[in-house]
């Protein structure tokens, strides 16, 4: 009878097991392959990549896609543009975030609780569309690249987010600090920016990967392609018609628009890739921080 119990109280069953597997496969699959699809359609032949019927491996195997793009100058300069965006934005997100969440959670604060409400009511009500466009003018961020940054500096949710982590960590940490003799200034810089790696790392990636893909806001504010960022180039290339065959009288001209559109649909997969590969290259570098911020920022008293 004890054998039979101790081999009924087994922890994990094999079939469960191999369900979560499955699963979890399934879903990797799911998340990689669309990637992996159009890695493949850029490097294969410009015949084979605009009828998209490759599934598993290149046909016609061919890098001239992003030989073109390495030598598109106006693609690097969208490029260049883009970092200079997001390196100050995530910086400043960063340290307004963090300013603010901790004088929130300062308990001396006059005022904090209607503070804490009054921030949530721009957090689900916006101006709109004109009223932000007409701000952006009045200060003269107008065709500015600090229109780019500016206003995406500062965040309610990851307020909120790095708040209830602030919270999380020991009372008892800023009380030893206070009676050694710390300010308030000495607790922010000494104690929670150190211990708040986690959640600037989380708050981090968000931003990244927010101004990296973004480009509404650039094709509002910048109507000059000397500051636009790179997904608003992509979005160019990739809306903008080129010129159709059937709008062509002579074949010969008709014959070079439909090669060029041949080459212009790897291009599109190959750009991409191209523009997706930094924002996957920076994960890994905040993936030690990434999970524990999460986790404990999602806490909240």
């Amino acid at each position: 009878m004890n054998r039979r119990k101790r081999r009924g109280i087994r922890e994990g069953n094999p079939i469960a097991t191999f369900a979560m597997y499955a699963a979890c496969v399934l879903i990797v699959f799911i998340t990689l392959y669309p990637m992996y699809y159009v890695l493949i359609l850029s490097l294969s032949a410009p015949q084979y990549a605009s009828t998209m019927r490759v599934y598993t491996f290149p046909k016609g195997f061919d890098l001239s896609a992003y030989k073109v793009l390495v030598k598109n100058s106006n693609m690097w300069r969208a490029y260049v543009n883009t970092i200079l965006y997001v390196i100050p934005t995530t910086v400043l997100m960063i340290i307004t975030s963090a300013v603010v969440a901790y004088g929130l959670n300062y308990r001396k604060l006059m005022g904090r609780k209607y503070l804490n409400m009054f921030l949530l009511i721009p957090m689900y009500f916006g101006g709109g569309m004109i009223p932000t466009f007409l701000l952006i003018v009045k200060l003269g961020l107008y065709d500015s690249p600090l229109s780019q940054i500016i206003p995406g500096c500062f965040s309610i949710w990851n307020i909120i987010l790095i708040k209830a982590y602030f919270r999380s960590i020991p009372e008892s940490l800023s009380e030893a600090a206070k009676i050694d003799g710390a300010g308030v200034l000495q607790v922010f810089t000494r104690i929670m920016i150190p211990l708040g790696k986690p959640i600037f790392a989380v708050v981090a990636v968000y931003t990244i990967v927010g101004v990296w893909n973004s480009w509404f806001g650039a094709m509002l504010y910048l109507p000059h392609t000397e500051w636009q960022p790179l997904q608003l180039y992509l979005r160019r290339v990739l809306i903008e018609a080129s010129q159709s065959v059937k709008e062509v009288m002579d074949a010969a001209t008709a014959r070079e628009v439909a090669e060029r559109q041949l080459s212009n649909a790897q291009l599109k997969y190959a750009m991409i890739i191209f523009t997706t590969l930094p924002v996957l290259c920076t994960y890994p570098f905040f993936q030690k921080y990434f999970v524990k911020g999460m986790v404990l920022g999602s806490l909240k008293e």
